[in-house]
């Protein structure tokens, strides 16, 4: 097995990418990096965040 490379990531600029993510708001090349970062298999139709907005 391959290491893969450390990668910083912003909080608050991944958690913009994944909303707009759902949204299906992002050009293909973010929406390639959000998959590729995340490791999210595309044939899942399993939500990436739930939706916190009653608490």
């Amino acid at each position: 097995m391959s290491r893969r490379p450390l990668q910083w990531v912003n909080t608050p600029v991944l958690m913009e990418a994944l909303l707009r993510y759902q949204q299906g708001r992002l050009p293909t090349s973010m929406k390639l990096w959000v998959e590729n970062i995340l490791e999210i298999n595309t044939h899942s139709d399993s939500c990436l965040l739930q939706d916190s907005s009653h608490t």
